[in-house]
């Protein structure tokens, strides 16, 4: 697969899906990427050197040096962490090392429309070990023969530029609107859900299972894969759990999943004990780069091994929830869901059961609103 050539035809087909008569209109565009998906390109062209490490990959071979130059349980001591995935490609590389930068998924998209390469966010840029705290990087990282492919870090929904002329030209669009610093899918999706008082959360159900806590107290414990991300005076607490929606995708269709699911009794609590996974490995709440999946036995009924599936996923979110809690996170009071989970009514009602808690859907569901929110802010900021 060419992950990088179907990014852009993505990114240019929903240029082009834009209407024609809104094209004028847009003042800002921001994107939304997912965390730790990292590219290491060439400063100069910006084409890439090498694959993308996607975001669920694990690099254990770099976590050993990581972590003699980390803090301890830092984030980045996660072998799915950016920072390893640099590390793991500056050990093997030997001949592009002076002109190569680091990259992440939605800071090369923003460069296809900007055309300045070497920016970043600081929320991207958490994984690699960039400090939200000093908004800088730490000394231990600046110190390191890798730290000068690192790129230049800024807040998300800052103006980085205005659209390149080209690229205004072919669709439409006008002179002055500009393209902003982005953020993470999780992050994203924490916005547009507009929750915004300490104890509130959001869980993504999407291929994954992430949940973002917003915090007063900052926890970063990699022993179990949790991290906070800077969301302006407070924190966002959390962390990405490798089961979700690509697991039910693995047994059941879109519309074997809607049947099935109108049939579960939800304030009925399944018997079966599962730890749903796609591929063996889970990051949060458990970081066990080996735990194999269970999804055994499986019932006769299709109707009662979902049941089983969705109980054992809010389990997860349950057990994150309570992680959190006793490393000393604000206590969560609501949990909204965004991500395609959050269409499935009776999981919203086993979640609610299971977690103890008030649990509802999101009014906007999708991470790319939460973008927009940040295009807005920026747009807003421009124009100050």
């Amino acid at each position: 697969m060419d992950w990088v050539l179907s990014w852009r035809v993505a990114l240019f087909s929903l240029l082009e899906d834009v209407p024609v008569h809104l094209r004028p209109l847009v003042a800002s565009i921001s994107i939304d990427g997912t965390s730790a998906t990292t590219l290491i390109v060439d400063r100069n062209t910006g084409e890439p050197l090498c694959r993308p490490f996607l975001y669920n990959e694990s690099c254990p071979d770099a976590l050993p040096t990581v972590k003699s130059v980390a803090p301890a349980n830092h984030t980045v001591c996660s072998g799915s962490s950016t920072l390893c995935k640099l590390v793991s490609w500056w050990n093997i590389e030997e001949s592009n090392k002076k002109s190569a930068l680091l990259l992440h998924q939605a800071d090369w998209l923003l460069w296809l429309l900007h055309g300045k390469l070497g920016v970043s966010d600081y929320n991207n840029a958490l994984k690699v070990g960039y400090d939200p705290a000093l908004d800088s990087y730490p000394p231990w990282l600046h110190s390191q023969p890798y730290s000068q492919l690192l790129p230049s870090v800024i807040a998300p929904g800052t103006s980085i530029g205005n659209l390149k002329e080209d690229i205004r030209t072919q669709f439409g669009f006008q002179e002055d609107c500009i393209v902003c610093a982005g953020t993470t899918d999780s992050i994203a999706a924490f916005l547009a859900a507009r929750a915004t008082q300490p104890g509130k959360a959001v869980t993504s159900l999407g291929s994954t299972l992430a949940i973002k806590l917003l915090s007063t107290t900052r926890i970063d414990d990699a022993r179990f894969g949790v991290y906070s991300h800077r969301l302006d005076d407070k924190w966002l607490v959390g962390g990405a759990s490798n089961t979700g929606g690509a697991v039910l995708k693995q047994f059941f269709t879109d519309e074997q999943l809607q049947i099935l699911s109108e049939q579960i009794n939800p304030m009925e609590a399944s018997p079966l004990d599962y730890y749903p996974l796609k591929a063996v490995g889970e990051r949060f709440p458990v970081a066990d780069p080996n735990l194999v999946p269970r999804l055994h036995p499986r019932p006769e009924s299709d109707v009662e091994y979902l049941h089983g599936i969705l109980e054992s996923i809010a389990h997860i979110e349950a057990k994150a929830y309570n992680l959190l809690k006793d490393l000393g996170a604000t206590q969560v009071e609501e949990v909204f869901t965004a991500g395609g989970g959050a269409k499935n009514d009776k999981w919203t009602k086993i979640r609610e059961r299971v977690l103890g808690l008030p649990v509802s859907r999101a009014k906007q569901t999708e991470a790319a609103y939460g973008a927009a929110l940040l295009a807005l802010k920026g747009a807003q900021h421009d124009s100050c």
